[in-house]
Order: C-alpha cells, then structure tokens, then sequence
C-alpha cells in the first residue's frame, strides 16, 4: 500500500492535467487536483451541460483534441463505451512523453483503446463514485485506490501515477498496485456477480416472495431493501463478524442456516461462469456489440428495471422520509 509519504505532487509541478469528460468521475478529479494546486483543463462536448457545469466551475474547457495537445498528462474519463470515438479525437495530441490515464482498465485490456507505444499509460482508479471522491477529500479524507502501469516509456510511469493518487487524494487512505488485466476483471466481476448484478436481484427476489406470499409490499421493502444498508454500513466497518456482533442471535443463526441455501453451489457455479465470459472476452463484445447497436437491449432492460413494483413502492417509501434526499 503507497501512502501520502510515497507520493510527491512535485512530479505534477509545471504539468498540465488534461481531464476528458467532466462527468461523474471527471469533475471530482478535476476539483481534487486543482484544489492540490496542480494545473488543470477540461474536454467536453461544445454546449453540453458538463460543458456548461466545467466553465461555471471556472475550468478553461476545450475540446478533447485540443486538450490532448495542450496538456502533459490525460485522464479519460467518459464512459467506457464512448473511449474508442474520444480517443480518436485524441489520438494525435498524445506525442512522446506525455501520459495517458484511465480510471478503469476496460479499453486497454480488451483493446478498445492502442496507445502508441512511446507514451506512459496508467490507471488511478479510487473505489468509489465520483461524488464520493470529490466528499471525501473536502473532509479531508479519501477513498482507497488502485494505480496500474501498461506502459512506461519515460521511466517515471508510476511515480507520476501516485503524485496523480495523491492529488486527486486517494494515498490518504492507501492506494494499492494491480495490473489493467486483475483490475479489469475483477471490477467487472464484482459489479456483474454482487454489487450491481447480485445484490439487485437479490432484494427483487426476496420482495416478490413476500408480496405473492400476500404481504404488503411496504414491509417487504423495508425488510428486504431499506435494512439492507445498515448490514452493509456493518459489512464495511468490521467485515462479517462485527455484522454477526451486531444483530440478534436469531439473525445470525438464521444467517448461518439459510444463507447457504440461497448462496448455494449453483449461484457459484454461475459465477464461475459469469468470470469466465469476463476473462475470455465474451462480455466485452457482447458489450461493445450492444453500442454498436444503439443499446436497445439495455434501454429494455433499464425501463423495465424502472417500472419494478419495488421502485414504485420505494419511491413512496423514501419521499415520506424527510433526511432522504431525492436523487
């Protein structure tokens, strides 16, 4: 683990950062390193509203060609989907010794995204949500993250990466070296099997079980969704144990005998093969096919997830609890 002591921000001095995409990442990094005296401009799309939001937040904004010229180091921060098209708009901007920077390892691993081979390209991913990072460091805190070096034509790839770490305020907390593969999969892993994927179908499940067994959808919200951030508030500040320290003797013997006949050997069966189709490459193209497509299938599968009961029950639910804010 590198912390603020492993990282000098002297690196970053008389460099100019260049962050693509002001979005939910972009603007965090953006503000964090500005705030950590580091010079920084920003590419968006001309007249949007992250366009719009960079210039009220007092960044010079320019195009993303542009940017690539005009700056040292490059952090590409759109979504993964929209990298191939921006960086070909970036392409002959990035010239000897400058850096490209990524905040997820998608299109270099899979290689959405060839950077010629005279550049360092790196990766400082911090573990959370943009509005999280940019939280974090005003409190003077930060999340964990992960840095990786694909390519170090200079010779300083990854000391200019935790510089970047530090100023973006992510070696407050600690941030640890993996590869663009290790992180690519299992980010991708992780979000399919249990933080988005898993966890999700989870709670549908369980709330379906309740309403057709002719419970009021209210309380099966409340058991199966809105408790389900206290467990993990405990997950998060003692793992397992200080959860099963926790609750009632009840919950935790009933964790111990049914939790495994829901988490059976089929569900990790499946994951298995869910990794697989990660490490092969499968899902990357079924992905990249999607887009090529204009999406339909995940706009379906967006409306669809919208209209669940359980989103229209939580959204009565949340709007009659005042400390909750509408997101």
């Amino acid at each position: 683990m590198y912390y603020d002591k492993d990282a000098d921000l002297k690196l970053l001095s008389g460099k100019t950062i260049g962050i693509v995409g002001f979005g939910s990442q972009g603007h965090a990094h953006a503000m964090n390193l500005r705030d950590s005296r580091c010079n920084v401009i920003v590419a968006e799309a001309k007249g949007s509203d992250n366009w719009k939001a960079a210039k009220k937040a007092g960044f010079k904004v320019e195009t993303a060609e542009a940017v690539a010229k005009e700056a040292d180091i490059v952090t590409l921060l759109v979504p993964d989907n929209l990298h191939p098209v921006v960086y070909r708009e970036m392409e002959k901007g990035l010239t000897k010794g400058k850096m490209l920077v990524f905040a997820h390892g998608f299109n270099i691993h899979y290689n959405q995204v060839v950077p010629p081979p005279d550049i360092d390209v790196t990766m400082v991913a911090p573990k959370c949500p943009g509005h999280m990072l940019r939280q974090t460091y005003t409190e003077g805190s930060g999340p964990p993250a992960l840095i990786a070096v694909h390519q170090d034509a200079t010779g300083k790839a990854k000391k200019v990466a935790l510089a970047y770490a530090k100023g973006i305020g992510c070696t407050r907390a600690g941030v640890m070296e993996t590869t663009f593969l290790e992180e690519t999969e299992t980010d991708l892993f992780g979000e399919q099997t249990v933080l988005c994927g898993g966890v999700a179908s989870l709670v549908k499940a369980a709330f379906e079980t309740l309403v057709e067994a002719g419970y009021q959808p209210e309380i099966a919200y409340f058991e199966c969704m809105h408790e389900l951030k206290l467990i993990v508030d405990l997950f998060y500040q003692g793992g397992l144990s200080y959860m099963n320290y926790s609750v009632s003797d009840t919950a935790e013997y009933g964790g111990y005998v049914s939790g495994p006949r829901v988490i059976d050997s089929c569900v990790k069966e499946s994951m298995r093969q869910i990794l697989t189709e990660i490490q092969d490459g499968s899902f990357a193209t079924r992905w990249t096919l999607e887009n090529q497509a204009g999406c339909p299938s995940f706009k379906a599968m967006r409306r669809m997830e919208q209209s669940h009961e359980i989103e229209v029950v939580g959204k009565k639910l949340r709007d009659m609890i005042p400390w909750l804010k509408k997101k």
